[in-house]
């Protein structure tokens, strides 16, 4: 295919060289990636054959400047098999994603740029490099390391062959439990299948039916709506019908069962590490995280794992006696937790979610999280429409700056659950920031992915609690790219260490339900009227209620994942046995359960990036618990002071600082463990 017939190698005369995704189809990548790792490779040659001796710009900064078209391809494809996928780019991305990582192997394994970049590493403190270019320089040594360069002979080998079946075993499991997500269905043909929903639930219900070509009520297995009907229906064969479909995706039906491939990716996992010389794969993920070993993971776990289960052992004995009262009999199961939890709340703190939720409409929560973003850090939000985009649900912003109206970065917003798109919440970039990129634009194009239950046509999409927490999450992510103020491309936005990148993530939870904001914009949906004091005050309340079922759901899988990457033996691993002996072990409790089963857990599954890494949501609490209080501590949660420095030496810093020197930048010290517990109420 000639390039100038191919829309992703074509020039993007677009509005901010956006992808023309009116134009791009499954067809065009395979030819596109084959033009843009051509490209990519002569590139890298070339710095390699120079025979100028080694120097920071001609080896160092052009090797980040390399590989633009192999990006902007990359940007587009694996942003589109997540949001917008089809049969079609379905078979393109198995073709492609062994290429891809053989293209990967082959940058991380080339031995005349390694050997340039080695001798400038060894000379690096003769080299007057500025604090930025040294950073730069260690980390790409490191990059270079371990992704295998010191390797020789028939371990080099091996070390690709690994990495390139990872990227098929990878793709197959993510696609796998997403045909489970999109194979499962539930009618609710009648007023009884209907018992108990609410108006909202049953809007949703009523968009996911339209979906699915249905003329009716359906539940699918989109969180945004599993969880509400669990919390609502009173049919309880039915709550329990839903809850086991959605506990089961992964291992639901043979051809798409996930486990043997998830067993595959572990035996590979635990061979890369021990060809690297580790001797397990969480010893060697662990290297270039913020906790360096498993011990010390383990050690901030387990100090939250047993007050965590003690109160959800407490939180299940309350729910049982409130279901005995109402006649229920027997031990709570997971399809009941919900339910009765909500009962409880309603009865001790007079907090009904279905009263609540009215007030947090999907249009106003996003513009509360644009104006806690223009408080904290000078910037405004402007929608832009006309521009075509790869779904209409898709929303399009500018952002700029307030103080001196430059533009700082371009923000889409893909807010609603649908069959082509895979589960739970994600922030991404097509193109991220960076001031090494001669001929292109600086500024970033980021994206947030959510699967909220899309509402009836005419009807605003209403919120949970737990669903504005996910927004201004993915927002606090949409942030660290927006605001990346660096130089090179390696060190932008979210290119930080595993354990720091989730801090602005969650710092920007606690914005979400201040007084001033939900003041502001938690307006009725009916009656327009603002949330009265009396809610905000019964939500600050309720913020420890059913905080034991929560930790234990979370703490589990990160607990599980470092036994599974820890695993001495995983030849022999069979993954149902192993967490059914790792649930008993730690105490589970059958009615809470892991959040993620490891049939369908896609962090540690669908590629490395969270394998051995679950932990790091509560490692980056401790961060952002304590963070959050300076802000409270100063009597502004708003502060301006506060706000600046952690704009500077976190949101906008990149991976231009260690993550420990940022933190310390921002606060002024460590961080107080204790405040992950204070937060949690758990002391």
């Amino acid at each position: 295919m000639p390039m100038n017939t191919n829309p992703l190698l074509a020039p993007w005369d677009t509005p901010h060289q956006l992808p023309p995704f009116d134009k791009i189809k499954p067809e065009h990548y395979a030819p596109a990636f084959e033009a843009a790792m051509a490209e990519h490779r002569a590139e890298v040659d070339a710095i390699a054959a120079t025979t100028e001796p080694a120097t920071f710009e001609n080896t160092v900064a052009a090797f980040d400047r390399s590989g633009q078209s192999f990006a902007r391809v990359v940007g587009v494809f694996f942003n589109l098999t997540s949001s917008e996928t089809s049969d079609a780019l379905q078979a393109a991305e198995r073709d492609l994603m062994p290429k891809i990582a053989a293209h990967q192997n082959w940058l991380s394994l080339h031995e005349g740029v390694f050997k340039r970049v080695d001798a400038l590493y060894r000379t690096r403190d003769r080299l007057g490099l500025d604090p930025e270019q040294l950073r730069l320089l260690e980390r790409v040594h490191l990059d270079f390391v371990r992704e295998g360069a010191l390797l020789v002979g028939a371990a080099r080998t091996r070390y690709a062959a690994i990495t390139e079946e990872l990227a098929g075993l990878f793709t197959t499991f993510s696609q796998s439990v997403l045909g489970d997500e999109a194979a499962f269905c539930l009618e609710l043909k009648t007023e009884a299948d209907r018992a108990g929903l609410p108006g909202f639930v049953l809007d949703a219900a009523k968009s996911v039916a339209a979906d699915k070509k249905i003329d009716g009520y359906a539940i699918n297995l989109s969180p945004s709506l599993v969880d509400p009907f669990l919390t609502y229906s009173t049919r309880r064969d039915l709550r329990e019908k839903v809850w086991r479909a959605f506990k089961a995706r992964g291992e639901s039906c043979a051809e798409r069962d996930t486990r043997p491939i998830a067993e595959k990716i572990l035996r590979l996992r635990a061979e890369l590490a021990g060809l690297m010389g580790y001797g397990t794969y969480a010893d060697y993920a662990l290297v270039d995280r913020m906790a360096k070993k498993p011990a010390a993971v383990n050690d901030l776990l387990m100090r939250v794992w047993e007050p965590a289960r003690a109160r959800a052992l407490t939180e299940q004995k309350d729910l049982e006696a409130l279901a005995a009262t109402e006649g229920f009999k027997g031990p709570l199961s997971g399809w009941d937790w919900n339910f009765y939890a909500e009962k409880l709340r309603q009865r001790r703190f007079k907090l009904d979610e279905a009263e609540l939720k009215p007030y947090f409409q999907l249009d106003r929560m996003m513009d509360a999280m644009f104006d806690a973003a223009g408080r904290l850090y000078g910037i405004g939000f402007k929608e832009v429409h006309g521009v075509p985009l790869y779904h209409p649900d898709v929303r399009l912003f500018e952002v700029r700056s307030t103080a001196v109206d430059t533009l700082v970065g371009v923000f889409l917003v893909d807010s609603f659950a649908r069959s082509t798109k895979r589960g739970g919440a994600w922030m991404s970039e097509f193109r991220g920031q960076s001031r090494n990129r001669p001929g292109g634009l600086e500024y970033p194009i980021i994206i947030n992915n959510t699967n909220f239950a899309k509402a009836a046509a005419g009807k605003p999409t209403l919120l949970s609690l737990d669903d504005v927490r996910t927004l201004f999450h993915e927002f606090g992510h949409g942030l660290h790219g927006l605001l990346s103020n660096v130089t090179y491309n390696r060190l932008a936005g979210t290119s930080v260490l595993r354990d720091f990148v989730e801090l602005p993530s969650q710092i920007n939870e606690h914005w979400a339900l201040t007084p001033a904001i939900l003041k502001k914009h938690a307006i009725h949906a009916q009656t327009g009227e603002a949330i009265p004091d009396r809610l905000i005050e019964l939500i600050k309340k309720s913020e420890h209620f059913n905080q034991g079922f929560l930790t234990v759901a979370y703490t589990s899988c990160a607990l599980i994942d470092m036994s599974l990457h820890q695993h001495p033996n995983p030849e022999k691993l069979s993954l149902a046995d192993f967490e059914a002996s790792e649930c008993k072990r730690l105490g589970v409790p059958e009615a809470v359960g892991m959040r993620h089963r490891l049939p369908q857990f896609r962090h540690l599954f669908s590629d490395n990036g969270y394998a051995a890494g679950y932990y790091v949501y509560m490692w980056a609490e401790v961060l952002d618990a304590d963070g959050f209080e300076a802000f409270e501590a100063t009597g502004d949660v708003f502060n301006p002071e506060l706000a600046a420095k952690f704009k500077r030496f976190v949101l906008s810093a990149g991976n231009t600082l260690d993550p420990a020197d940022a933190y310390r930048a921002f606060r002024g010290r460590d961080p107080d463990v204790g405040a992950l517990l204070r937060g949690r109420g758990l002391v």
